[in-house]
């Protein structure tokens, strides 16, 4: 962790070491990379204002050494541009400040659920299971198992639903799906990207275990109830 505000620092690192993660807390970005290269982690959580180094920088830095590792960034700022910048670098979750310690402890908990899953892998998985569906990726066929009636998706509605898939049960930011499928965050690519999530909640509606719900000010969350 990486955060030029001690007291702030420290208060995070307790809570965090309270539910049973090791962290090695420094102050300012060149401290991070020292600290980075000389250590194993599995999650970095940076702050974007910061002396000698900003976040942004470190990120970048961190990913000539490691391109897998988690990164979750913590700011006082809101602009849009500075959120999709985060994306583009690499991040993993996006926090803005004032925020608890348990809302922090929830996203890292919701990273490192994904990271850990060996099949989430963005570049090799290509089918998944929802509810009462087979999704193939490669294909862009969605089955519905229970009658074998097929619906044949659009590149962009098969991307984004393969996003829903990885990030099943947990938010899918808004300005992640955008960024990473549009390349793009304003006003005409939300506006398309909700056609898209109206497209995809009418192709999934026949099994009532499956839910796409608004959260406000931030993403969708597609939940799938337990049979």
């Amino acid at each position: 962790m990486v955060e030029d505000d001690q007291n702030f620092g420290d208060v995070l690192k307790s809570y965090l070491e309270m539910n049973d993660y090791e962290v090695t807390l420094a102050t300012d970005g060149e401290a991070g990379l020292e600290a980075f290269k000389k250590g194993t982690y599995d999650l970095c959580i940076f702050d974007v204002m910061m002396p000698k180094k900003d976040g942004f920088s470190l990120a970048k830095d961190v990913r000539t050494f490691n391109q897998e590792v988690p990164i979750i960034f913590l700011t006082a700022k809101t602009l849009k541009e500075d959120v999709l910048e985060g994306f583009r670098i690499g991040a993993d979750d996006y926090i803005t400040k004032p925020f608890n310690s348990e809302e922090l402890l929830y996203r890292v908990k919701a990273v490192m659920r994904r990271r850990l899953k060996p099949e989430e892998n963005l570049e090799n998985q290509r089918e998944f299971t929802i509810g009462d569906y087979h999704f193939d990726y490669a294909l862009r066929i969605l089955t519905y198992k229970p009658d074998g009636s097929t619906d044949k998706l659009s590149p962009k509605e098969a991307q984004l639903l393969r996003l829903f898939c990885f990030r099943m049960n947990d938010v899918l930011q808004r300005s992640e799906a955008l960024t990473k499928i549009w390349e793009d965050d304003n006003y005409f690519t939300a506006r398309s990207m909700d056609v898209f999530i109206t497209k995809i909640r009418k192709y999934l509606s026949k099994d009532p275990k499956i839910e796409i719900i608004n959260i406000h000010g931030n993403g969708f969350r597609m939940h799938v109830k337990e049979a």
